[in-house]
């Protein structure tokens, strides 16, 4: 409820999200619609490292790869909310409303890429994801839960293409993890 009432009532042309917990690197908004600009990009996201709770890098990085579309999107959870940023002069504002399910971001994510949009990948690292052990991310099977239920429920997968996915997804998931 907060992001959208965040997207309705924002007027800019560029739109990021920066959850509480989470930190922002200096020039992350700079460098990001410079980015978008030159590749003439509508969404885009970058790199990230996990942080402890005082946002002290622990090492671990997710590197975006240069481009994601919603094919590939359904298998991997690359995109990071803190890192995201939409054009909003190229994607419509109806398209930007976060569906009201558990993981709404990626399911934002995959309703822009499904509608045609692919996602610009910075790897540079620009944003510190802050994780303690009482967070929504912290619960993997409740993680796996979620994520089924979008491909289910939110997507409209077949059974078979649902399972397809989730098995590429969890093996992802914990390669990263690894």
């Amino acid at each position: 409820g907060a992001r959208n009432t965040g997207i309705r009532n924002s007027s800019g042309r560029y739109l990021s999200f920066l959850d509480s917990d989470d930190l922002w690197l200096p020039d992350k908004i700079r460098c990001q619609v410079e980015f978008m600009k030159e590749r003439e990009c509508s969404f885009s996201f970058t790199s990230y490292d996990f942080g402890d709770e005082q946002g002290h890098s622990t090492g671990r990085t997710v590197r975006a790869p240069e481009k994601l579309d919603y094919r590939h999107a359904l298998t991997r959870t690359v995109i990071f909310t803190s890192t995201v940023m939409f054009d909003r002069e190229k994607i419509p504002k109806d398209i930007l409303v976060m569906p009201d399910v558990p993981s709404e971001d990626t399911a934002l994510w995959w309703k822009v890429m499904r509608n045609g949009y692919t996602a610009c990948g910075i790897d540079r690292i620009f944003t510190i994801y802050r994780r303690s052990g009482n967070t929504l991310s912290s619960d993997k099977v409740e993680a796996c839960r979620r994520i089924w239920n979008l491909y289910r429920s939110v997507e409209g997968l077949s059974l078979a293409r649902s399972a397809a996915c989730f098995v590429m997804w969890a093996a992802r998931a914990t390669l990263r993890r690894i």
